[in-house]
């Protein structure tokens, strides 16, 4: 089988089944598995597929953005230890700001017992920050009914009042060339201010958002931290060259 027919028939069984095993392919194509790596590598470089643990996946689409509900019954286990490890990095007396999303969300737990103070445009978030009674202040604007979070002129306006001496950001993609990207063009609004009031900037995301990029563009790769669960950490490395990588292990 040619080159280019073994790229085709690895296109259509991932269409078919938006996740496949490596050895899936090395049967679909009778190739060893050198050259089914290599030709992952080769769709990945072109931006057809995402590699992944013993196989690859559909890259997801541009704009494409889940609920919250869809988002909170993904990865739950990955975005409690990061969440968990991103809220040991807030001190005491600290000023931050939490992004709306479902990892952002699992921080609230670790952050009850310190005397700091929250700034978020998630609304989500509100009846367990309510409960906690640390000092809240919801950023104003328009609600995004999809996600629960503040956006708009508005937003933007009541966010514009602050500085931060950390935020901490969720992302839908996360790529070397095209940097932390997300779906909708305010909502990545909202992301850039918050990082460029705060004195630290962190993107706490789970691995399934690497290598993704999607419509609206928040920032380049160096601009921000990256706290992120266990993965392959050979495709860390070239992150790492541009910005800090924290890989958090169970």
């Amino acid at each position: 089988m040619l080159t280019s027919e073994r790229h085709q028939a690895i296109l259509q069984l991932l269409k078919e089944k938006e996740v496949v095993k490596l050895q899936d392919l090395i049967e679909e194509t009778d190739a060893s598995e050198s050259t089914i790596r290599r030709d992952l590598s080769q769709l990945e470089e072109q931006q057809l597929l995402k590699r992944v643990h013993g196989g690859a996946s559909l890259l997801k689409k541009n704009r494409l953005e889940l609920s919250v509900p869809e988002k909170s019954s993904k990865n739950i286990q990955e975005k409690k230890i990061i969440a968990q490890y991103a809220a040991s990095l807030v001190e005491e007396g600290d000023c931050i700001f939490l992004d709306a999303g479902t990892t952002t969300f699992e921080m609230i737990s670790y952050l009850t017992e310190k005397d700091i103070v929250i700034v978020t445009n998630g609304l989500m978030h509100l009846p367990t920050l309510i409960e906690s009674h640390m000092h809240v202040y919801l950023v104003g604007g328009k609600l995004k009914h999809h996600t629960g979070a503040m956006i708009g002129k508005g937003a933007i306006l009541s966010l514009q009042q602050y500085c931060f001496d950390k935020c901490f950001i969720g992302v839908n993609g996360i790529h070397l060339q095209y940097g932390y990207t997300t779906p909708d063009t305010e909502e990545a609004m909202i992301k850039q201010i918050a990082m460029s009031l705060s004195r630290e900037a962190f993107i706490i995301a789970d691995d399934s958002k690497l290598s993704e990029t999607s419509f609206s563009k928040i920032a380049d790769i160096h601009e921000a931290a990256i706290i992120t669960n266990e993965h392959d950490e050979s495709k860390w490395k070239l992150y790492q060259e541009k910005t800090t990588v924290k890989v958090v292990r169970r």
